[in-house]
């Protein structure tokens, strides 16, 4: 049978795979059985509104609501409540340590708030910490756009000054996250990069994911500092490559970029391979624990799988923090080896959700034989509720 689909954005690494496997190319108007869309084309799909409900032969590449791991201010949310609900219900994993009142195994985010609505409680942090610097995003954006440094309340206060507008109940005021800059990263050749992991979500109920082996670093093109007078420049603090490339020492042959395999084989030159494996163990617990964070909310729909961009920096001491979750990486390509990379990675997603036969079927058990993973390595795979053993068996 032939295989239909659509597309939102003309992207060589889909295209390239979808004519690789003779599908055809369609509008969305028209019998479809595979679509790849962004996650407002997504949430149409799925609105009640428009009567509209996919078969058993049309996949989609984004959950319903993605955004709650996606908008960074849903995420500090969803972090939030999780780890609260592990600490009251006395799981070991989120034990809170009584001298620091940090959590022992959930310190994997920087402090954050959700501004407006949690001001006051950053600065009672802000003043409790004492000077620092503090990294204000936007929720909804990417790449980079909106995002600047403060450290100083009075920075704060000018910037919510100059950013007021009239209320409009129609456009609400956008939430920023504040969140406490990592000052101090892990470095090469004195400069600031972050890690990009891929990560495939099947299912969230229960929760199945894969995580790519084949992820890359992102360097800044300016050397590190925390110099007060480089507080703003973007090229110093920002890692996204949106933002890089405008810079004068950005190199379009390596695109800024280093494969982590690479990195791991430097830090095991440096560090030694036990601190590097715990690094990586961590990562590895990072992410599992993010998307536990919103498993209960996530709409877990059949129709649906999705791949996750992690973005994650690493401070001097290798601990990783979570910096962002993205729902829609860039598929976009800046090198030879990028493009690559991107069309293998689009090409083992869906060896992974398809079923053998490569025709979409919702209802496929969505587990595929190990030689199907491509550079996918299963992460987490809780089993099915009703395989569950009873309490006689444990």
């Amino acid at each position: 049978m032939k295989v239909n689909y659509c597309v939102d954005s003309d992207r060589s690494a889909l295209m390239a795979n979808f004519q690789n496997l003779n599908w055809t190319l369609v509008s969305e108007d028209k019998e479809w059985n595979f679509y790849w869309a962004n996650t407002q084309t997504t949430r149409a799909l799925f609105n009640p509104g428009n009567r509209h409900r996919l078969n058993d032969h049309q996949m989609v590449n984004h959950f319903p609501n993605s955004c709650e791991l996606g908008r960074k201010d849903l995420l500090v949310r969803n972090l939030k409540r999780y780890r609260k609900h592990l600490q009251r219900s006395g799981d070991r994993v989120g034990t809170v340590d009584s001298r620091t009142r940090l959590f022992v195994h959930m310190d994997f985010i920087p402090a954050s708030f959700v501004l407006p609505g949690e001001y006051s409680m950053f600065v009672e942090e802000f003043n409790k910490t004492g000077p620092s610097m503090w990294i204000m995003k936007p929720s909804g954006r990417c790449r980079g756009a909106g995002i600047f440094l403060i450290n100083k309340l009075a920075k704060l206060r000018k910037w919510a000054r100059e950013s007021k507008e009239p209320y409009n109940p129609n456009a609400p005021r956008e939430t920023y996250v504040v969140s406490r800059y990592v000052e101090r990263p892990l470095l090469i050749g004195g400069r600031k990069f972050d890690l990009r992991i891929y990560v495939l979500v099947t299912s969230f109920r229960p929760l199945k994911a894969y995580m790519y082996k084949s992820g890359f670093c992102r360097f800044c093109t300016e050397k590190y500092t925390t110099d007060l007078d480089d507080i703003d420049n973007v090229l110093v603090h920002l890692t996204n490559v949106s933002v890089q490339k405008t810079g004068r020492e950005y190199n379009s042959a390596t695109g800024g970029k280093l494969s982590i395999h690479n990195l791991r084989l430097l830090l095991v030159g440096t560090r030694g391979k036990k601190v590097t494996d715990h690094m990586f163990d961590k990562i590895v617990w990072l992410i599992v624990h993010t998307l536990k964070s919103v498993s209960t909310v996530i709409v877990n729909d059949r129709h649906c799988f999705e791949c996750y961009g992690f973005d994650i920096i690493i401070d001097d001491t290798l601990k990783p923090w979570l910096i962002e979750v993205n729902t829609s990486p860039s598929l976009t390509s800046t090198t030879n080896s990028d493009r690559v990379l991107k069309t293998r990675l689009v090409s083992d997603v869906l060896s992974v959700v398809l079923p053998p036969a490569g025709f979409p079927n919702a209802n496929w058990h969505k587990n595929p034989p190990k030689s199907a993973y491509g550079d996918f390595e299963l992460l987490v795979d809780e089993p099915h509720a009703f395989n569950k053993p009873s309490k006689s068996e444990r």
